[in-house]
């Protein structure tokens, strides 16, 4: 095991050197959000209470919060929506051993991920649906799942498997360790397995698979990043998301960020989604996503999951389609990098 991840490596402040005491076989430390002098959990749980008072977003009297023209071009039509669907319907990796493409969503509890796939899959099936959170306090969430996104009704299932995880410690919960992560995105981690800090993914976990296949591996990471959380970040977040994505980029894998809950930041955007690219507070709240996790905003797109609704929105619906298409850019971009390296399908990791 790599040194680097198999100590010394919180979801908080990095822990220096002078702070380690070694002990006979450590298992690795889970990504727990938290430091010595600054608690995220206590933040994050004061936010959600201010989050159930706030039921809309309140704009500032006098303040400039909508743009005359988007920043990005996105057109918001039914026609563009149909032509989303029909790009990611008919999505199938161009490795021809891969059939599926395989993204896995990751972040901490609460921050979008189980809603996200709800809300893709909804938009498929012609009406909102819900399926359990995999990420809720209210079960286990401590196992891997994937999820095959399914085309409309008579379709096959499409090209796009999303993949959800035991989501990143918050200091309320244990999360992941960063050894169990990159075994995720490595393939060694077998559908269903139960995550455990004291127990991490080795050649003698239950369904271990010792030589993963390029099918089995995951081909993009989406980081989920919760808009209204941004501003209660501290550095140490920062930099151990900075530190996890140098690790998954040592893999080939490319990464891209989902900023989640953008509707309940903006007032404007909250009336109607398409006014997202035209939202100063979005484009603003996405360049300190960008800094938070070292990134070009470039690589992040905001999002909109379905909630409390009850209908779908075709605004919504073109977000989250414009978002799946942005991830899938990544996933050609990664069996392109893989093509001329491993024309067999098999790897050794």
């Amino acid at each position: 095991m790599d040194s680097r991840y198999s100590a010394g490596f919180s979801f908080g402040l990095p822990i220096s050197s002078s702070s380690f005491v070694p002990v006979s076989n450590p298992s690795p430390p889970a990504l727990t959000l938290t430091s010595s002098s600054f608690t995220i959990s206590s933040q994050l749980q004061n936010d959600s209470t201010k989050e159930k008072k706030k039921e809309k977003p309140v704009g500032i009297p006098g303040f400039q919060s909508k743009l005359d023209s988007q920043w990005r071009d996105v057109q918001w039509t039914e026609e563009q929506k149909k032509s989303l669907m029909k790009a990611v319907s008919s999505y199938r990796p161009s490795c021809k051993d891969v059939y599926q493409a395989r993204v896995l969503l990751l972040g901490p509890v609460r921050s979008g991920k189980s809603s996200f796939i709800s809300s893709v899959q909804s938009v498929f099936n012609g009406r909102v649906t819900n399926r359990a959170m995999v990420g809720s306090s209210f079960n286990t969430s401590f196992t891997k799942k994937s999820f095959n996104i399914r085309g409309q009704k008579g379709e096959e299932n499409t090209g796009l498997v999303l993949c959800d995880i035991m989501g990143l410690g918050d200091g309320e919960t244990t999360g992941l360790t960063l050894h169990d992560i990159l075994s995720v995105i490595k393939g060694h981690v077998p559908e269903g397995h139960k995550f455990s800090p004291d127990q991490p993914v080795g050649t003698e976990t239950a369904g271990y698979v010792k030589t993963p296949s390029l099918r089995d591996r995951i081909h993009c990471v989406a980081f989920m990043v919760d808009a209204l959380k941004i501003s209660s970040c501290h550095k140490g977040f920062g930099s151990t998301f900075k530190e996890l994505r140098e690790f998954i980029s040592e893999l080939g894998v490319h990464q891209v960020a989902l900023l989640t809950h953008v509707d309940q930041i903006c007032p404007e955007t909250a009336k109607d989604v398409s006014n997202v690219y035209k939202s100063l507070s979005v484009r603003e709240t996405m360049n300190k996503a960008g800094a938070l996790l070292g990134m070009s905003t470039s690589y992040i797109v905001p999002v909109k999951n379905y909630a409390s609704e009850l209908d779908l929105d075709l605004n919504t619906d073109v977000l989250l389609l414009s978002a799946v298409d942005h991830i899938l850019q990544y996933v050609d971009m990664f069996f392109q990098d893989c093509a001329p390296r491993h024309p067999g399908s098999k790897l050794t990791i």
